[in-house]
Formats: structure tokens, C-alpha cells, sequence
């Protein structure tokens, strides 16, 4: 397996893609005018504790106010206290209005909810995550290997004696999977970085004497460098001259393994033009994502949850008709991964798989469906198939979904996805101009609406609109307003 990361920059935004055997699976868009706000660290204020919800808003100097959850507070136990000894200690026990604190965005705000926090401070590396407040070095779950596991942990024990002459109060450190099969000296250089960071934060938050940002996490061109590279990419494209040397400045210090893979392209033909990324993206926000053998997925997202509905259209198969549901639930499952990815969905998903009869069958899809997800880099959960062919899962949600960043909610239907047809509007200002006329009695009414429903009122509707002016007595005028929209209209009393 290949992979190559396209990076296409412009002054209003950056759009990271990943191509994975030249088919798009992840796009990852960021705005200028409204970076992404996952891992950066504020200086925050708590102004209101909310006991019901066991949480609390907090001001961090943005225009909302954020939301920090009591199981994202850290617990410091005072001896003095017994009672934060509990197990489970209210919100109410831990923060109060008007206390300042540092805390870290967790998830992006989200349609009209505010940015979720944690006060549990994690600052990622190449190889290191620091946790200033923790107190174990830990190693990332990807890496199985037992004796690597810990070989990284005794190497980075060693280090941390050696510049700090202890391991009481340094803070906690985790091992990521990058770490995998790297030299003591590059976890030296890591670390040595992270310490210095921390120092520099800390003083600038002495500095500070109002709610704000402290630290912003890194660009997304440099952040993907960081975090998201796997074994697999052999090649990082650039369409910035400029975006290009910071990243070759940032990989020298940072990533140095990396460097052979960064290119720039300076071909006159667009980037995501040549590999067909923008014909993917418009794709990636229809409904209907359609399956090679003939069968088709349908997504929907609502607030609550995605529903995604398999079927297999006009796929028939060639033996019988479980092997063709069976066929078309495995070729789903690997489509719904994808689709997962690129459109960044989150949250509860709902599966509606084809029934198949045989258990065999739906166990085989649910692994089909895991495998596919593994190359998620956000973390899912996924409950076997139900007897109805459901599969109930979650992926982690961070930032909005590639439908919510590249569209708005549609002014003609208002996010209901369908209109009320020209009869249906007819027929309402049938029973307005009735009421109306019995209300007010005019001596006439101009009806303004748009051109599908003057028309039909004009031809379909002709004999119910004289029968209308009969039984009312008021004679009705309409008039055409281009402007209007389908289920718009308004009635003038004259």
C-alpha cells in the first residue's frame, strides 16, 4: 500500500489531502479566517458551575463561552480535604465562579455548542506526548511489540534521570506510536523541545491577567507532518513555494525521516485537479455514494446521529440471493470506512445492512467492517450486527464534518431536504383568501407568489380559483415575484 499526502495552499485556506493507491480517503480543509481550535491551550475563567449537568462554562476570550465536563477536570487530591478523595467528586467540589485555570480545547465548537475543554494538558511532539501534570511514562497501545514497549520506556527513564537528576515532578509522558524503533538521542532532542515549550508557556500565562489564548497548536500543513504521517506515505506534495520551506524547516528540526518525502510541485495544472480531488470532494457531499458492483449506499446526517442505509440496487448477482446480500454488504463495509473518513463523520452512526440470514454472513461483515476501519486515525467503537442487520458505532468527533465546513442549510427547504409542491401552496392560499375574505371583507386581494404556483393557479387551478372568487365574492389578482421562493407567497388586502 501507497500513500501520498497533497497539500494544496492558497491565502483563504489549506486543504490536506490522502490518497491511499491513488483513491482520496481523508480531506481535511482549514480556513484562515476560522482555524481550527483542537489543542490549543487558554487561559481560562469560570463563570458559571452548573450542578445539574455536573459541568461548567468557562470564558477562554473567544466569542462563545466553552463547556468543561467534570470528567474532563483533573483531580489534584489535598489531604487537607477528604472529600475530593471520593471517587466521584461534583462539580461544585472542584471549580468555582470567578476561578482562573489552564485548560485545552478538546473538540471544536459545533454548530451553536461552544468548544469542549479538558484541564488535563497534553502538548504532542514527533515521538512524545507531555502531560504536564501526569506522573508515568506510558507507551502508545499500536505498539505491541512487548520488548520494544519496553526497551522506549526504560530509554526515556534513563534520559529524564539525566537531564533532570529525578523523575519526581517532571510530569507524565507518553510514548507515540511513531516512537516505534527510534534512537534514545531523538527522544532526547524531543523532550528537550517539550520541556522548553512548557517553560515558555507557563511564563506567558504568568503574563496574563485575562481569559486568552496561551499557546496556539500548530498550522494544519505542519500539524499533519507531525501527527498523522504512517509507514506507508512515500511522497508529501506541496503547491506552496512558501508553505513548502516551513515544512522542510519544520521537518529538519522536527521530523528529519521525513525530509526525502517532501516535494514541491510547481506544475501550472491545479494539484487537487491532477489527482482528481475536487470531483471527490463534490462526491463526498451527495447523499448517494454508489458501490462498483451496481449496489449503492445512502447517508444522512442529522443532529443526533448518521444513518447510513445499504442497498443493492441494480446488483443481481449470480447464485443466490443471500450470496448477493452477503456480496453487497462486504463491498458496503469497506465503502462506509472510506466514506466515513473523507466526510469526517462523528458521533453515533447507525448501519443499516442488508438482513442477511446466515449468522456466518453477518459476522464476516462486522470483521470486514472493522478491518476497514483500521486505518481510521480517529478512534471508533463497533457493536456486532443485530438480527435486523443494524450496526450501532461511534467515531470520536473533533471538528465538523466536511458537509458542515463546505456547506450551509439550504434557504429553499430549510434543511428538510424537500418543498412543498405548487398544489400544496395552492391550496393554502385557497384557505388564506377564504379566511381572509370572510375576516376583512376586501374589496379585492392580489396574490403574490412565484411563478410555479401563479402558473398552476392559472391553469391546473383556473376552475377552483373562478369558483373561489364566486363563493367569496372578491375578485383575485395574481402577480409573478421572481424572488420569491417555491412555498413563498404573500396576499394584499385591497
Amino acid at each position: 500500500m501507497s500513500e501520498e499526502v497533497l497539500i494544496n495552499v492558497t491565502p483563504q485556506e489549506t486543504r490536506i489531502a490522502m490518497v491511499e493507491n491513488g483513491v482520496l480517503q481523508e480531506i481535511n480543509i482549514e480556513r484562515s479566517r476560522s482555524r481550527g481550535m483542537v489543542g490549543n491551550i487558554y487561559r481560562g475563567r469560570v463563570t458559571r458551575v452548573l450542578p445539574g449537568m455536573e459541568a461548567a462554562f468557562i470564558d477562554i476570550g473567544e466569542e462563545r463561552a466553552a463547556f468543561l465536563h467534570v470528567s474532563d477536570v483533573e483531580l489534584k487530591v489535598d489531604d487537607s480535604d477528604p472529600e475530593l478523595e471520593t471517587a466521584s467528586p461534583s462539580i461544585e467540589m472542584l471549580l468555582r465562579p470567578g476561578q482562573n485555570l489552564l485548560v485545552q480545547v478538546i473538540k471544536d465548537p459545533i454548530g451553536t455548542k461552544g468548544a469542549r475543554l479538558t484541564t488535563e494538558i497534553t502538548i504532542p511532539s514527533r515521538y512524545l506526548v507531555y502531560v504536564p501534570n501526569g506522573r508515568n511514562i506510558g507507551v502508545s497501545s499500536r505498539i505491541e511489540d512487548k520488548n520494544e514497549r519496553e526497551r522506549l520506556k526504560t530509554s526515556l527513564g534513563e534520559l529524564i534521570l539525566e537531564e533532570e537528576g529525578t523523575l519526581e515532578g517532571v510530569g507524565g509522558l507518553i510514548l507515540r506510536t511513531a516512537a516505534e524503533g527510534v534512537e534514545p538521542e531523538q527522544l532526547r532532542d524531543d523532550y528537550r523541545f517539550l520541556r522548553r515549550l512548557w517553560s515558555s508557556l507557563i511564563e506567558r500565562r504568568k503574563s496574563m491577567t485575562d481569559p486568552g489564548l496561551v499557546y496556539e497548536d500548530l498550522p494544519l500543513a505542519l500539524r499533519t507532518l507531525r501527527d498523522t504521517l504512517g509507514e506507508f506515505v512515500e511522497k508529501i506534495r506541496i503547491d506552496s513555494r512558501e508553505t513548502y520551506h516551513r515544512a522542510v524547516s519544520f521537518a529538519e528540526e522536527m521530523v528529519p525521516d521525513i525530509l526525502p518525502m517532501i516535494e514541491h510541485y510547481p506544475g501550472e495544472r491545479p494539484i487537487f485537479e491532477l489527482h482528481n480531488i475536487e470531483e471527490e470532494i463534490q462526491r463526498a457531499l451527495e447523499k448517494r455514494v454508489a458501490l462498483k458492483s451496481g449496489g449503492y449506499i445512502v447517508i444522512d446526517q442529522t443532529e443526533a446521529m448518521t444513518t447510513i442505509d445499504v442497498n443493492t440496487g441494480a446488483f443481481v448477482g449470480h447464485k443466490t440471493l443471500e450470496e448477493t446480500i452477503f456480496k453487497t454488504n462486504l463491498e458496503a463495509a469497506a465503502s462506509i470506512a472510506r466514506q466515513l473518513r473523507l466526510r469526517n463523520l462523528g458521533g453515533i452512526i447507525i448501519i443499516d445492512f442488508i438482513d442477511m440470514v446466515e449468522p456466518e454472513h453477518r459476522v464476516q461483515v462486522h470483521q470486514a467492517l472493522n478491518r476497514a476501519l483500521e486505518r481510521d486515525h480517529a478512534r471508533t467503537k463497533v457493536c456486532d450486527v443485530s438480527t435486523l442487520g443494524l450496526v450501532e458505532m461511534t467515531r470520536k468527533r473533533t471538528r465538523e464534518s466536511l458537509e458542515h465546513v463546505l456547506c450551509n442549510t439550504c434557504p429553499v427547504c430549510d434543511g428538510r431536504g424537500s418543498v412543498k409542491t405548487p398544489e400544496t401552496v395552492c391550496y393554502e392560499i385557497f384557505r388564506e383568501v377564504t379566511r381572509d375574505a370572510r375576516q376583512y371583507q376586501p374589496k379585492s386581494m392580489l396574490v403574490i407568489a412565484s411563478a410555479s404556483v401563479i402558473d398552476r393557479l392559472r391553469e391546473e387551478d383556473s376552475t377552483s380559483l373562478a369558483e373561489l372568487q364566486e363563493f367569496t365574492r372578491v375578485p383575485l389578482k395574481l402577480q409573478i415575484d421572481l424572488h420569491y421562493l417555491p412555498e413563498q407567497y404573500d396576499i394584499v388586502l385591497m
